[in-house]
């Protein structure tokens, strides 16, 4: 996939360094190019690394702590007691590294996190050899590593400024909603944002709860409350975009916000359905992400791009709406583009960064196949993921995790599953 959305059977990557220096047909690259290294992904598709545009990754550790519960339940009556109780550093890098691993094997190769102790998590992704755009959260009351908003912005400070220029950390300042955040909190995390070039994460009308309580205290609801405030700006990204009306998405799409559309997420916890195709109309830039595995569960995004492909469809009564091309795209440079990136990934192109995966085609739930979009993302599953190249550094090869102990963290991330039901005194 490139910018002409070529499909290329028999194609070839050449990778020097970091960077794709060029794709095409096998049979003119390797006359072009001397490679030191040849990967044979003879049959198999190689494609974008996946983007997941919104997580917590950490919270691998809460998977399957409560579910059936709507959000506002589901937040007050157990992640919030779970987190107060459990959340140190420590909990924050096993969890990390559990979702690092999970995220690699289905070929993820960037993904959007915020969550507390950010600068453990960015320590993690780097050793993992992961790309992440990575939020400190920002929120009213105290949490694991900061107990006020000030000492919040103090914190994301330090963050963006050490991971500044880093080849794969975009440090990012993350206040966690409107609801959770004040006014003036809201407006100097935009001035962060302005003084340092770095991204903001938020979560934006997510349930029908918060739009009504914003409209409420606000006069207006959270997509136009926040452009009122001067919020909104070509660096941030907003998780959910669930209850928003058209006039809304024309802020979004004028402001060149990204959004990160978390379909099996809000489907789980009865949040909504996101308008993603009047938003795709509106060219918002709208990707895919998992949200924390405590509310998914887990962080596959093969399960969010055919959920993606076929909510819509459903709650729309057009079976022609987000397509499987529109589905994939939302994966990849798409993605790219909610997350500010699509200069660097998203897509295979000259001049990009060699982040790739290389996807078997060949197993009995793909067989036959007659088009490759639709094997894609009807299909295919996160095992069928063989190789991952992340900056041009290969971290999967043939299913083997090349940059973290997969056995060392299951093993961590289950000592963890009795502590935290004893704090839950259950």
């Amino acid at each position: 996939m490139d910018s002409e959305k070529r499909v290329i059977e028999d194609g070839a990557v050449a990778i020097r360094g970091d960077e794709i220096v060029a794709v095409g047909k096998t049979a003119d690259l390797t006359k072009e190019f001397r490679a030191r290294t040849v990967i044979n992904a003879r049959g198999k598709a190689v494609i974008p690394g996946l983007i997941n545009t919104h997580t917590h990754v950490p919270m691998t550790l809460f998977r399957g702590i409560a579910d059936d519960l709507d959000l506002n339940e589901w937040l007050t009556k157990y992640i919030f007691p779970a987190e107060a109780k459990n959340v140190n550093e420590q909990f924050v890098r096993v969890g990390a590294r559990l979702g690092l691993a999970e995220m690699i094997r289905g070929g993820t190769t960037t993904y959007c996190d915020m969550y507390y102790f950010e600068d453990a998590i960015a320590d993690e992704t780097k050793k993992a050899g992961m790309r992440g755009v990575l939020g400190e959260t920002i929120i009213q009351f105290p949490v694991a590593d900061n107990k006020t908003p000030d000492d919040a912005l103090r914190y994301t400070e330090k963050f963006i400024s050490k991971w500044k220029n880093d080849p794969l950390i975009v440090a990012a300042a993350a206040p966690h909603a409107p609801y959770t955040v004040s006014t003036d909190d809201l407006k100097r995390v935009r001035a962060l944002s302005d003084k340092l070039g770095a991204p903001v994460v938020i979560h934006v009308a997510e349930t029908k709860k918060e739009r009504d309580d914003i409209l409420a205290k606000y006069g207006k609801t959270p997509v136009d409350y926040l452009a009122s405030i001067g919020f909104l700006s070509n660096r941030t990204i907003i998780a959910h975009s669930i209850w928003v009306t058209d006039e809304e998405i024309g802020i979004l799409a004028k402001n060149n916000v990204g959004v990160g559309h978390c379909p099996q997420s809000n489907m789980k916890l009865a949040s909504g359905v996101a308008p993603v195709p009047s938003m795709l109309k509106a060219d918002v830039a709208v990707g895919l992400g998992t949200d924390g595995a405590a509310s998914n569960n887990d962080l596959d995004m093969w399960e969010e791009i055919d959920t993606a492909a076929k909510l819509h469809k459903v709650h729309s009564g057009d079976p022609k709406v987000v397509s499987a091309e529109q589905a994939f795209e939302m994966a990849t440079i798409r993605g790219a583009r909610a997350l500010h990136l699509e200069k660097l990934v998203g897509s295979l192109e000259a001049g990009k960064r060699a982040d790739i995966a290389i996807v078997d085609l060949d197993s009995d739930h793909q067989t036959p196949y007659f088009n490759i979009y639709s094997a894609l993302v009807y299909s295919t599953k996160a095992a069928d993921v063989a190789t991952v190249i992340i900056n041009g550094r290969t971290v999967m090869r043939d299913r083997r995790l090349l940059t973290l102990n997969e056995n060392a963290i299951k093993k961590d991330a289950n000592a963890y599953r009795d502590k935290i039901i004893k704090s839950l005194g259950n």
